[in-house]
């Protein structure tokens, strides 16, 4: 394996923990305002997510970094192009952000119910467009010879997208929505059960759906070929697996599975992608790949003595975090938020 396919690699598992561990912070924000009937009930839901959330985001912040090192001429590409979608997401974070921050500043209840209506949103826009981003990379966007980006906004926005952009909000809401019933207690913990049965059906159906349109709409299967080996297969299998776990309210192992759904799903969008970062639209000539949009040896040398370094130290601090914090948020719970 050479530097340019390891760090396509890093990345592609830099997003897998991203979409893991943000994806049920997604589901629970979007959740919020739906599963909490009072202050002290939506108290306790943004509790099972309060000193996490902030940390499952340098998971993007880390990839974004390891893009614009690694591969310049994608982060270029990729920034410009997506500029407006990229805004917007930017946008609705750091309103989330400001929800979480800014909600327990007053005790009126107009002012608190504000705050959790921009979690909620803050949560559901970010959900939605990292499916379209994901969407439009492997479908393919117009762009030309010089590596430019030659649409707009509104290219992005097309039918392909916008299924893959549903399809990661309902799964997303799924697993935030599992995460919720193992994180808190009664009358919570029922009510996020409850939330799970009706989402995970409408998560299946977009997930079948989106294998259907990738099957029409892009040459993902014709570049995994005959024999794509087992990943896309466990990928759907973990779902449809989640599902009757969640039936059966078998939930640790349901979050198990949906956890697994996630990674080997964002896995087999990147097998799909190899050896290739951005697809053209216009031309497979213009495509920019590993190769031709990727920074010199040298840098590559130095980023990966820095990643064996320091990436088991982030990774061994988030897992002590989740372990110090592994409780159940209930009524003996101290809210903070």
């Amino acid at each position: 394996m050479d530097l340019n396919t390891l760090w396509f690699v890093l990345i592609g598992v830099l997003f897998v923990g991203f979409f893991i561990l943000e994806g049920f912070d997604y589901g629970v924000g979007v959740l919020l305002p739906i599963l909490g009937k009072s202050d002290v009930e939506r108290r306790r839901i943004i509790n099972t997510i309060g000193p996490v959330w902030d940390g499952n985001e340098v998971w993007v912040l880390t990839a974004g970094g390891a893009i614009f090192a690694a591969f310049p001429d994608w982060y270029a590409t990729l920034f410009s192009g997506f500029y407006l979608a990229l805004l917007l997401m930017l946008a609705a974070l750091i309103v989330r952000a400001v929800g979480f921050e800014f909600r327990s500043k007053d005790k009126n209840p107009a002012w608190r119910a504000a705050f959790d209506w921009m979690i909620c949103l803050g949560s559901l826009v970010p959900a939605l467009l990292w499916g379209v981003a994901l969407g439009n990379l492997l479908r393919g966007v117009p762009i030309d010879a010089h590596k430019t980006y030659t649409g707009g906004f509104f290219n992005l926005l097309n039918p392909y997208a916008l299924i893959t952009g549903l399809t990661t909000l309902f799964v997303f809401l799924t697993h935030g929505a599992v995460f919720l019933n193992l994180k808190s207690q009664e009358p919570i913990r029922g009510r996020a059960l409850a939330a799970t049965k009706r989402v995970g059906p409408i998560a299946t159906i977009f997930v079948l759906l989106f294998i259907t349109t990738t099957y029409l709409w892009t040459d993902a299967f014709s570049r995994l070929g005959v024999n794509p080996g087992l990943t896309p297969i466990l990928a759907v299998g973990t779902m449809l697996a989640a599902g009757a776990l969640i039936h059966r309210e078998r939930m640790g192992w349901a979050f198990s599975m949906t956890c697994l759904s996630v990674a080997l799903s964002t896995a087999t969008l990147f097998m799909a992608l190899y050896p290739r970062v951005m697809v053209s639209s216009l031309d497979p000539a213009f495509s920019l790949t590993i190769y031709n949009a990727s920074s010199t040896p040298y840098t590559l040398k130095v980023m990966t003595w820095v990643a064996l370094l320091f990436v088991p130290v982030v990774v061994g601090y988030q897992g002590w975090t989740y372990w110090v914090f592994r409780r159940r948020i209930g009524p003996e719970t101290k809210l903070e938020y």
